[in-house]
């Protein structure tokens, strides 16, 4: 930590940073949605169906980012963020270079948990930095354009596997004359995998800014920051944490409840739709994060009560994440359901949507994002009108693409979709930092992440797969049973304005309280 320079950044210097941090979201996304336009041919290659594609897409990767974002996130807050982004970045990329050698569903998914594992690191500590880069008046607008690179990864990772996918097969049309054998899914993961073990060099040159200098908050350096690393993955590790948690006098009794409940609901769900691997593995997830939560409360009550015990971030905590099961679902889904229009090749649908994706999501965050700063000023639950409207906007969008009959419709429509519903992006973060004290940001980010993770992504995906696989069960053809299982998740929205509103009668009275709150559970507040 003696590297973090004592004086502010310019703020030429930390427009260069954000920058440099948009790359790495772009890089994030490239990596992790580019399954997407590789899916049609990876379930044809691999034998599997569409809820073992949502379940390696979603559920794998969403409980080991979830699970180890929770420890590296409480990183963030006292170790180096750069060198934690960068080590990150080349983990991340290493994985996803090695997808290119999979050659079974397992041995995907095994890499797959690498991705997870490797991106848990970006976010947490990537909002921290920006949160001392810029003053609080610009945090949504600022987190909103380092989202940015989430839709440019995205829609250029859908180029780029439609366009590599058909180049190489062009190129070998006879998989044996490839080299080494490699399909071309195969090889689009480790074009894209390979030049982010680069970008991690160039992050790690970033200046490291000083906790709390934007507020005028004074954060001692933390003396031992990897055993904080160590007692956060203690606390994760199955066996050990329980060991932990009653050292630390959490209640074993209750813990013991929690883990019946859980086994239960899992093995309820199982007996339901039939796909164990699906429930188990979310189930083994929820008791590690339940048991983490009770070590928290037990090891640093102050942001246990500043996050947990804050109406207004369990409200949001619950309403955007719900959100993200359409988003994750709809990321997932709209190429792999566009390729099974005859006619239509992965290159085209990669350039429309990606394209559709980039400009739309680009464009949807960036806007929002200033608009939510300039509601904020006026209103100090201004910053929730974004969700609010990125679900009256989105529905029908989202819809209409779904039901489009040719590809360059469904193209327009999904911008139109991507305008709406990711205006809201930056909503949750930026509210989240403004509810707890600088030392608690990482930890309250990776709590939205995980949640987020848990309830849209290792859901989102998975259900909707599970859907179109149930109705096509039933009779119908794979376009229209997937159509019918992604306009079949928007009903999920209905629980989004439920704790939207919930959240909005809550805001403002905790944000205008939070040094009271911090100073009354002990924490330091020193202006």
């Amino acid at each position: 930590m003696a590297l973090a320079r004592k004086e502010p950044p310019s703020r030429g210097y930390a427009n260069y940073a954000l920058f440099v941090l948009v790359l790495v979201y772009a890089f994030n996304f490239i990596d992790r949605n580019i399954i997407s336009i590789l899916a049609e041919d990876i379930r044809l290659d691999l034998g599997i169906n569409d809820a073992q594609l949502g379940f390696m897409y979603g559920t794998v990767f969403a409980i080991f980012f979830a699970l180890f974002g929770i420890p590296l996130g409480r990183f963030a807050d006292v170790w180096v963020r750069r060198s934690l982004i960068a080590v990150g970045l080349a983990v991340w990329s290493g994985f996803t270079a090695l997808s290119g050698f999979a050659r079974s569903f397992t041995e995907l998914t095994v890499y797959r948990m690498g991705v997870g594992i490797g991106e848990a690191s970006a976010s947490p500590a990537a909002y921290s930095m920006l949160s001392d880069y810029y003053p609080p008046r610009l945090r949504a607008t600022v987190i909103a354009i380092a989202q940015s690179g989430v839709y440019i990864g995205s829609g250029v990772g859908l180029f780029l596997g439609g366009f590599l996918l058909d180049a190489w097969e062009a190129a070998y049309p006879v998989t044996e004359q490839a080299p080494l054998g490699l399909k071309g899914w195969q090889v689009a993961f480790m074009a894209v995998g390979i030049p982010g073990l680069l970008l991690a060099i160039w992050v790690r040159t970033l200046r490291e800014p000083v906790r709390g200098s934007s507020e005028g908050l004074e954060v001692p350096e933390h003396p031992a920051p990897f055993s904080v690393l160590g007692a956060e993955m203690r606390a994760m590790t199955p066996g050990i944490n329980l060991v932990d948690l009653k050292r630390d006098g959490g209640s074993v009794v209750a813990n013991t409840l929690y883990a019946l409940l859980i086994a239960a609901l899992a093995w309820a769900l199982t007996s339901l739709t039939g796909n164990p691997a699906q429930w188990v593995a979310l189930g083994v997830g929820a008791y590690i994060v339940v048991t983490w939560v009770q070590s928290l409360a037990v090891r640093d009550p102050a942001t246990y009560n500043m996050t947990l015990k804050s109406k207004a971030f369990v409200y949001l905590l619950i309403a955007v994440p719900v959100k993200g099961v359409v988003i994750y679902a709809m990321g997932f889904w709209v190429a792999p359901l566009l390729l099974r229009i005859e006619g239509t090749n992965p290159t085209d649908v990669g350039l429309y949507i990606g394209l559709s994706t980039a400009i739309g999501g680009f464009a949807g965050v960036i806007l929002g994002g200033f608009a939510g700063d300039f509601l904020k000023r006026r209103h100090p639950c201004g910053r929730l009108i974004m969700v609010y409207l990125a679900i009256v906007g989105g529905v029908p969008f989202g819809l209409l693409t779904i039901y489009s009959e040719d590809l360059l419709s469904a193209a327009g429509f999904n911008f139109l979709f991507l305008v709406c519903t990711v205006a809201s992006t930056s909503v949750p973060a930026a509210t989240a930092t403004d509810l707890v004290m600088p030392r608690m940001r990482g930890i309250a980010v990776s709590l939205l992440i995980l949640v987020g993770v848990f309830v849209g992504l290792a859901l989102g995906p998975f259900v909707v797969g599970y859907l179109s696989d149930l109705y096509l069960s039933q009779g119908y053809d794979a376009r229209s049973s997937l159509q019918m299982g992604l306009a079949s998740s928007f009903l999920i929205f209905l629980v989004t304005l439920v704790f939207l509103t919930m959240a909005w009668r809550r805001l403002p009275e905790e944000e205008a309280t939070r040094l009271d709150r911090a100073r009354a559970l002990g924490e330091p507040v020193q202006q």
